[in-house]
């Protein structure tokens, strides 16, 4: 009796290993085990770099990631379009060059400043600078009208020079206008805010081209009829000396 308990006992034993056995192998074919232990490898075949974007790359100094490499990258300074760079040999300008035959200095191609003076006393200067690309002759001496006067001031005949006033691209010549005597001899004496200044052709008798409106003080200046002119000169010094 004993031995056929024992025999049995070591049948249930087996069986019980055969069960637990079966039930082993079947939760690990159950698709729980192996697919999770795939799943785990495909999370871990990514690079960790290859999904964090550009703008989020470490601050530690370590390269970007292989997939940033499209992004927006900060052009270098050096590295910029040849059209869009300045021009580092680009000429100097130039002054602008005299060219072709002289003409006749007029208001369209010059500019005329009239400015009262301290020394001599009761004398305005009018300078007139070439504006023009061709030189200029200024001829006889400027024709003057202050105001709606009808007739224009006498010139100095002593201050004539000797040669036509011929200026280049830039370059100014001179008159000196003596607007009343220093004494208070002179007659009709008044004030006048405005003056137009015309150029004479080569012959001196008649003005030729645009006039000139130089401003004068708001105040006006004040002429009688010792008013006179001096002929155009090539200096300042010589323009002042009447």
């Amino acid at each position: 009796m004993s031995a056929n308990r024992t025999s049995r006992t070591r049948l249930a034993r087996a069986a019980a290993i055969v069960v637990l056995s079966t039930l082993s192998l079947t939760a690990c074919n159950d698709g729980a085990g192996v697919n999770d232990e795939g799943s785990v490898g495909s999370s871990t075949a990514a690079s960790p770099s290859e999904s964090v974007p550009a703008s989020e790359a470490p601050a530690d100094g370590s390269p970007a990631s292989s997939s940033s490499s499209s992004a927006a990258q900060p052009v270098p300074a050096g590295s910029k379009p040849a059209a869009n760079a300045p021009a580092t040999n680009a000429p100097a300008t130039k002054a602008p060059v005299s060219s072709g035959k002289p003409v006749t200095c007029e208001g369209s191609n010059t500019k005329t400043v009239a400015a009262p003076l301290n020394r001599p006393v009761n004398h305005m200067l009018l300078t007139v600078t070439n504006t023009g690309s061709k030189p200029c002759y200024l001829h006889t001496y400027p024709a003057l009208r202050f105001g709606e006067a009808q007739a224009v001031p006498p010139v100095v005949e002593d201050s004539k020079p000797q040669a036509v006033v011929t200026l280049s691209p830039g370059e100014s010549g001179y008159a000196s206008v003596n607007l009343s005597a220093a004494d208070g001899s002179g007659s009709h004496g008044r004030t006048e805010k405005s003056l137009t200044v015309y150029f004479y052709g080569p012959s001196g008798n008649e003005s030729v081209g645009a006039g000139a409106h130089p401003s004068l003080p708001a105040t006006g200046v004040y002429i009688d009829d010792s008013l006179n002119v001096t002929y155009w000169q090539q200096s300042m010094d010589d323009a002042l000396t009447w």
